[in-house]
């Protein structure tokens, strides 16, 4: 039926065209934007999990990071107890040499004089910190280790304890006092080597649990791209589609509002 009024051929085209033209739309902000998902509606489960695994993956981060800092804490205490393991060692070859039967007054004054100076050392270091946070006051610290807030409990160093602070009010002025002190002094080098083996197990504990914080983001990352990464050479492939599409669809509209102009033919 010939018509003027109401051209089928050119709306329907039209509908083509728009939606086309829609996806072709759709395709470029995909390509720009370099997301799958540039609006809930085009994946809403999509959307959900990765804004959860996006949190995930900033919490891991965050828990890897606090991870790092205790490392650096435990590894400064390890560096003074280090210091304070020369120094207990010194202490000891003191306390012998303060037993040769052969040193005079002036040598064991002499002697003296380093055990004290060392010996105030070891007790100035009890009050270092980290950040401000105490590094050898016993306390165990509670770090956080993985996304949903679970803690490990660094075994604390506490250079208070009196296995320590002994060796302060110890002599080497006589020979029987360097006795008595080699035994404390040889107390402490205990209590200083459980201290760092502890330390190392700290160190070591975070470490493997810092890996596998790695790897956990690494995944969650692949994850969250697989679901809002676009395929650029597949979206591509699309995006000639739907340019082919609105390009055809705009030659077939032009042609279908000629349409309507066969009717003129039948008037005249």
């Amino acid at each position: 039926m010939a018509v003027i009024n109401t051209n089928i051929a050119a709306q329907t085209s039209a509908n083509n065209l728009n939606k086309s033209t829609s996806l072709l739309n759709a395709s470029l902000a995909r390509l720009s934007s370099g997301n799958k998902i540039t609006n809930p509606a085009d994946d809403p489960a999509g959307v959900a999990e990765a804004t959860r695994f996006a949190a995930q993956t900033n919490r891991v981060g965050a828990a890897n990071n606090n991870i790092a800092n205790a490392i650096s804490y435990s590894q400064t205490q390890d560096g003074f107890l280090q210091s304070i393991g020369s120094a207990l060692d010194r202490l000891s070859t003191l306390a012998i040499d303060a037993q040769d039967v052969t040193k005079t007054g002036t040598d064991l004054a002499n002697y003296q004089a380093e055990f004290t100076t060392l010996s105030n050392y070891i007790t100035s270091a009890a009050s270092k910190d980290f950040n401000g946070v105490s590094l050898f006051s016993g306390a165990a610290l509670n770090v956080t280790v993985d996304s949903d807030g679970g803690t490990f409990g660094l075994n604390g160093v506490n250079l208070g304890a009196s296995a320590y602070t002994s060796v302060a009010s110890q002599s080497v002025t006589t020979s029987t006092a360097a006795a008595t002190a080699l035994g404390i002094i040889k107390t402490a080098i205990s209590q200083l080597a459980t201290d760092r083996a502890n330390i190392g197990a700290n160190v070591s504990r975070l470490t493997f649990t810092s890996d596998q914080l790695s790897v956990l983001k690494t995944n969650l990352s692949a994850a969250t791209s697989q679901i809002q990464d676009v395929d650029v050479a597949q979206e591509s492939t699309q995006y000639a589609r739907y340019q082919i599409l609105v390009q055809s669809g705009t030659s077939i509209l032009a042609q279908a509002n000629q349409a309507p102009q066969s009717a003129l033919k039948l008037i005249g």
